[in-house]
């Protein structure tokens, strides 16, 4: 088998685990704080990544020293903010409008980029961040009827748009740090570790520790198993990564939101208008362009 072809079908199995974690986490999270979720999982990985970390000699204490205030602030943004407010907007909307609202992430990163690593915006992706904003304009002004399992969809896509634009600024601040002295292992492990140290601080300030220590065997089992999927999805990408190119895999993962809208769908009954059909449409077809799209440097 071809390296590129192999390449694309681990490209293509990181878009369907992908697709599956939204509405399988918001199946999840909807009988669960969303902080006490984030903060048990964020550990677990965190943990997972200092193993890795340690074997891979990617650990160094020095590393932490030099730059833990661009780590904290990694740690902070997309270790623990970012996921409180996606699981708290996930539970308050459905998957398939979070899944393709979570998308847009390159149009932030994209500014934040242009803002803080002096990337420049080529005249493609100026159109293609256009299209994924009003796309989300599109998506976010398309109302649908409150139920049990979206009880406030506008406040949840707002809470979701929030963080895809917490975690556009971690992934330039940690493309930042990882120029620098810093490992990609010892970035992740700093995000997910201290990230779940802030949210367990978090949950025992608010007085929620006992729903930490009275989480039922099911409830601990989901959240394994939601970790599980995180860790195969990594995998898989890097993998990906591996043996094809960046571009061609980062197209193929804009499978992923159309396979949580399905599932959304026959899970859940999620309702789809065809407004925000159109709107989903807009976002995927700006996401393949700036895609397609490299990335120019100033003064490259």
């Amino acid at each position: 088998m071809r390296k590129d072809l192999f390449g694309i079908i681990l490209a293509l199995l990181a878009a369907v685990v992908s697709g599956v974690a939204i509405p399988l986490n918001k199946l999840f999270v909807v009988n669960m704080d969303p902080v006490v979720f984030t903060a048990f999982r964020a550990i677990i990985i965190g943990v997972i990544f200092l193993g890795l970390s340690l074997a891979t000699r990617g650990f160094k204490k020095d590393q932490i020293g030099k730059n833990w205030k661009g780590l904290a602030v990694i740690a902070i943004l997309g270790g623990a903010l970012a996921f409180v407010l996606f699981f708290s907007g996930l539970k308050l909307t459905t998957a398939g409008r979070g899944a393709f609202l979570q998308k847009t992430l390159p149009l932030y990163a994209a500014v934040f980029a242009f803002l803080i690593l002096k990337e420049k915006i080529s005249r493609k992706q100026g159109l293609a961040m256009l299209a994924m904003l009003a796309g989300t304009a599109i998506i976010f002004l398309t109302g649908i009827p409150a139920a049990e399992m979206w009880a406030s969809p506008t406040l949840g896509d707002a809470l979701i748009i929030a963080a895809t634009i917490l975690w556009a600024l971690e992934a330039v601040l940690a493309k930042k740090a990882m120029t620098g002295s810093c490992s990609n292992l010892l970035v992740s492990f700093s995000r997910m570790f201290f990230g779940g140290l802030i949210l367990f601080g978090v949950v025992l300030i608010s007085g929620k520790a006992g729903m930490l220590f009275s989480l039922s065997p099911l409830q601990i089992v989901n959240i394994l198993v939601s970790t599980g999927v995180l860790f195969c999805y990594v995998l898989l990408w890097f993998a990906a990564l591996r043996f094809t190119e960046v571009t061609k895999a980062a197209t193929l993962l804009l499978i992923a939101p159309v396979v949580s809208l399905i599932l959304g769908f026959f899970w859940f009954s999620e309702p789809v208008p065809l407004l925000q059909l159109a709107g989903s449409a807009v976002i995927l077809i700006g996401a393949y362009f700036a895609a397609r799209v490299e990335s120019l440097h100033a003064g490259v």
